[in-house]
């Protein structure tokens, strides 16, 4: 299904904390931690934004895991060491005043609101290669490497496909490098939602996308602004 350039607005409408922030995981001190931020801001959220994580083995069968919600952001604590592993952040409703302050509420409860989204966030971890994607229908929008991320390299090219609400979307903008040049655009989908994303670094590589969709028939928001990540190391970690 094409969807058209008219309903993926780039979320940037949506200033501040709104949607000007990403997610991605990083490991740091031998824990997965949930990062929210913009470029190299690692701001504190409410860790029960947390609104799912799921982590897999190389075969694709599902491992548990448990969300850790610290004071000020979340670790994510899976049985096992997991070959990838997906996480997702509800932010809730967000209404613009017409004095431009955000609140964190729908529209029905702020008189005047100029405009209203509810903004999700999701990303995507690969850690071991040859892993088995499993069907990430939890994952609205998604960035799905076609081929193993952890064999491409630093500066070759990852064919990717992006894939909103579980279909092929055109027209969306990509960002190879979010987390040290969150502004620098790399490529833009084609029609079958398909793109070529050059991979930046030798560490962690955070790919992103942002869309956003227009919802009917809801008295609080008018709009679903979404956020997604796929990161990987771009070559192997040797001790």
């Amino acid at each position: 299904m094409h969807y058209g350039k008219s309903l993926l607005l780039i979320a940037a409408l949506f200033t501040g904390q709104v949607s000007a922030h990403g997610l991605w995981t990083e490991e740091r001190r031998g824990n997965i931690e949930v990062v929210y931020g913009h470029g190299a801001e690692d701001n504190a959220f409410k860790a029960q934004k947390i609104s799912g994580a799921w982590a897999y083995d190389a075969s694709g069968k599902m491992i548990p895991v448990s969300v850790e919600r610290l004071a000020d952001h979340a670790r994510l604590k899976p049985l096992k060491p997991p070959a990838l592993m997906a996480v997702a952040l509800n932010n809730g409703m967000w209404s613009q005043t017409a004095d431009k302050k955000w609140i964190n509420e729908g529209r029905s409860k702020v008189p005047g609101a100029t405009e209203a989204t509810q903004t999700f966030k999701y990303s995507l971890a690969i850690y071991q290669p040859g892993a088995k994607l499993p069907k990430l229908e939890q994952i609205k929008l998604l960035i799905l490497p076609e081929v193993d991320p952890l064999t491409v390299g630093p500066g070759k090219s990852l064919p990717v496909r992006v894939l909103l609400d579980g279909k092929p979307a055109a027209g969306v903008k990509l960002y190879g490098d979010y987390r040290s040049a969150p502004n620098t655009l790399s490529t833009e989908t084609d029609k079958d939602g398909r793109a070529q994303v050059l991979v930046r670094n030798e560490g962690l590589n955070v790919i992103a996308a942002q869309v956003e969709v227009p919802v009917k028939d809801s008295v609080d928001v008018e709009s679903r602004g979404l956020f997604t990540s796929l990161t990987f190391l771009g070559e192997p970690h040797h001790e």
